[in-house]
């Protein structure tokens, strides 16, 4: 029981009730349990090229992810400098001052950027850097708040999930749940799809709630805690749903992913498959980083197995990003291993700069992504 072991290993360092900083024990700090794989040659099928680079403050323990709005793309770390760089030549085009030390971000949207802090203050800016709200939620903004519909959806590290309006910060409504007496500490957010907000939580549950005023529409199961201990019993959704027409998915730790009818909350099929990494879907198939950090492809008709890249074990890896022909997924030594769509092959690899990639890469266009390591290195790739 592998996963069991270094669960119990990163809560005895930690010393407290959740599995602590979960993406630290993943990507590349000295909470690794296990020798990293060693990179081998390969032969390159496509060629993937860096657009351009730009540079934020590093992350430290907390994870950033960048955001694309508007041919812009906004990136942050620790320190409160949010970058804005034009996405398709990487000049800056502005950079907005929070003014004080950020926890989470970034979020844009709708001419608004918004992250958070670690006393649960949600920050909310122009474009032009003037702030236009701050509000005090119940706790750290650890993940990216999503601006649609005149809401701004932000989560909070308790568990609850925030509809606040976009022109003044006031709270429109406010979903909570209870949460397991151990859970997995994650920077998980939510996703908006077509009026609807779905978020996945601990205990292994995907919810789907009204945009406009928070009410559930449906519940669905995604993985049933098993075992006889607590720690045995965890069974999180630690990363971003996957929200499409036809399926909504999700994929919780020690358990299993699973997809539902998105208006309804049928299930149409599960496959045990346990991560914490996260998922993305593309073509015909839905991919997975699983918990030994192998990148696996399933049919997302009925989720049978298509293949498998197991050769990046130990080594940090992303949740993946489907992009034309290929998936790409990022690693601890900054690394971003280009896979073929078909067969999962190795079809490229390129560094940047030797910092772990802390989030999912994220799209551009149809053949560019961007990617945010620790260290505060912002790169557009674009695949060739």
């Amino acid at each position: 029981m592998p996963r069991l072991a270094a669960a119990v290993l990163v809560i005895l360092l930690a010393g407290c009730q959740t599995v602590s900083d979960t993406y630290d024990r993943w990507f590349g700090t000295p909470r690794v349990v296990v020798k990293p794989a060693e990179l081998t040659a390969i032969q390159p099928t496509a060629t993937p090229r860096i657009l351009w680079r730009g540079g934020v403050g590093g992350s430290e323990k907390s994870v950033f992810f960048p955001a694309v709005s508007a041919n812009v793309v906004y990136a942050t770390g620790v320190n409160g400098e949010i970058g804005a760089f034009d996405a398709a030549s990487g000049a800056s085009v502005g950079q907005i001052n929070a003014g004080q030390r950020l926890a989470g971000g970034v979020g844009a949207g709708g001419g608004l950027v918004v992250v958070g802090t670690g006393q649960g203050e949600a920050l909310a800016f122009e474009r032009d850097g003037k702030q236009r709200w701050k509000a005090q939620l119940t706790g750290e903004l650890l993940a990216p708040a999503v601006i649609e519909g005149g809401i701004v959806v932000a989560r909070t590290g308790d568990g609850r999930i925030f509809g606040l309006d976009s022109l003044t910060g006031a709270r429109k409504w406010v979903y909570q749940r209870s949460t397991p007496s151990l859970s997995v500490r994650s920077h998980v957010g939510v996703v908006v799809y077509r009026g609807a907000v779905f978020a996945g939580f601990a205990g292994g549950r995907l919810v789907a709630l009204s945009l406009s005023n928070g009410n559930v529409g449906w519940e669905g199961v995604v993985a049933f805690p098993r075992g006889t201990t607590e720690l045995e019993r965890v069974a999180d959704i630690t990363s971003l749903p996957v929200v499409e027409d036809q399926m909504a998915c999700a994929v919780a730790y020690q358990g299993r992913v699973a997809c539902f009818d998105p208006a309804r909350g049928s299930l149409l099929w599960a496959r045990d498959v346990s991560s914490i990494a996260g998922m993305a879907a593309g073509g015909r198939n839905v991919y997975v980083t699983d918990d030994r950090n192998a990148v696996v492809a399933l049919d997302n008709t009925n989720g049978a197995s298509v293949w498998k890249q197991d050769k990046l074990f130990g080594r940090g890896v992303t949740g993946p990003l489907a992009v034309g022909r290929h998936v790409v997924v990022g690693d601890f030594e900054g690394y971003v291993h280009v896979l073929s769509r078909d067969d999962g092959a190795f079809a490229a690899r390129i560094a940047t700069d030797g910092s772990a990639v802390i989030a999912p890469p994220a799209a551009l266009d149809g053949s560019s992504f961007v990617v945010q390591t620790r260290a505060g290195g912002v790169y557009a790739i674009t695949m060739q």
